[in-house]
C-alpha cells in the first residue's frame, strides 16, 4: 500500500471526486479526515470504513470549521500529511449575458467564497501541521482553470485563481510543504451551483454528458474513481519529492481537443436586444 501510514484531510469529501479520494486513499493505507456539509453523508462514510476515516461536518468557508477539521485530525491521527482541498460548486456554465446584474455580486461572493477563500482557508489552519509532517498539498483544479467553456466566467475565474494559488503557496512553502494541483475533467456527480443562482438544487449528474464527452480523445465520460490515482501520485511521497508547484492536466484530453465549431456568441445579438443594424460599423 502507497500510503501506509500516512494521513489526509480533504475537505469536500462526502461525494463525487471527493469521495472516489476518500475510497481511493483508505485503500491506499492512509487514515482519511473528511470535511462536508452532509451529517448523513459522513455518518455513510464512517460506517463504510470504520476507524480509518474520520467525519467533521462545517462549512469550507469558516474559519472555525475548518479549524476544528484540522485540530479533530490531529486529535484522531497525529498529524496531518496531506491536505485536499476539494469543496467546490460549478456555475452552470451560464454566461455573463444570462446572469442577472442584481444577481453579479452575490453569485460572484458565492462562487469565491467556496472555490477560492475555502482553498486558502483550509491550507491557512493546517500549515503548521504540514510543516511539522513535512507534508503536501494537493487542490482540485478543473480544466477550466486552463481552458474556456468548462464553465462559465465565474467559475473558470475561481479556477484561474486556484492555479495562481498552487504556484504562489508552491513558492511560499518550499522547502517544507510541496504544493500541486490536479486539473480534472467531466464526471457525473451531485456537484451543484451557487445559491445565488438558484442552481444549489440543480447537479450535474441531471445533465446529460455521456454524449458529449465521447467526443473528448479518450472517447467516453470519465467515473469519479479515474482521477484518484493522480491523487495518489502526488501525495505519495517515495517517487514525488521533485514535484511541487506542478499543475497536472487530468482531464481526458480535452485541451487537445483541436479546432471546434465555433457557437460562443451565437444568440448574443438576440439576449441582448440588438440587431446587426445596431452595431457600429468598423473601417479597416
Amino acid at each position: 500500500m502507497r500510503l501506509e501510514n500516512e494521513v489526509v484531510l480533504i475537505t469536500g469529501g462526502t461525494s463525487g471526486v471527493g469521495s472516489a479520494i476518500v475510497d481511493r486513499f483508505v485503500e491506499e493505507g492512509a487514515k482519511v479526515a473528511v470535511f462536508g456539509r452532509s451529517i448523513e453523508r459522513l455518518k455513510t462514510i464512517e460506517e463504510k470504513h470504520g476507524n480509518k476515516v474520520v467525519g467533521i461536518a462545517g462549512d469550507v468557508r469558516s474559519l472555525d470549521d475548518l479549524k476544528r477539521a484540522a485540530e479533530t485530525c490531529v486529535e484522531k491521527f497525529g498529524k496531518i500529511d496531506t491536505l485536499i482541498p476539494n469543496a467546490g460548486i460549478w456555475d452552470f456554465g451560464r454566461s455573463l449575458v444570462d446572469i442577472p446584474e442584481e444577481k453579479l455580486g452575490e453569485a460572484f461572493d458565492e462562487m469565491f467564497h467556496v472555490n477560492v477563500k475555502g482553498y486558502l482557508i483550509s491550507m491557512k489552519v493546517c500549515l503548521p501541521y504540514l510543516v511539522k509532517s513535512r507534508g503536501n498539498v494537493i487542490v482540485t483544479i478543473s480544466n477550466a482553470g486552463f481552458y474556456p467553456n468548462g464553465g462559465g466566467p465565474l467559475y473558470t475565474a475561481t479556477k484561474h485563481a486556484i492555479v495562481g494559488l498552487v504556484r504562489e503557496m508552491a513558492f511560499e512553502l518550499a522547502p517544507y510543504v510541496r504544493v500541486n494541483g490536479v486539473a480534472i475533467g467531466g464526471v457525473s456527480t451531485n456537484l451543484r451551483g451557487p445559491a445565488a443562482l438558484e442552481l444549489d438544487q440543480l447537479t450535474i449528474s441531471d445533465l446529460n454528458l455521456d454524449e458529449g464527452f465521447k467526443q473528448a480523445p479518450v472517447g467516453e465520460l470519465l467515473s469519479s474513481y479515474d482521477y484518484t490515482g493522480a491523487y495518489v501520485f502526488f501525495a505519495e511521497r517515495k517517487d514525488n519529492r521533485p514535484a511541487t508547484g506542478a499543475l497536472l492536466n487530468y482531464d481526458g484530453g480535452l485541451g487537445i481537443r483541436g479546432l471546434a465549431s465555433f457557437t460562443g456568441s451565437a444568440d448574443l445579438l438576440e439576449k441582448l436586444n440588438l440587431t446587426e443594424e445596431d452595431l457600429m460599423k468598423v473601417n479597416i
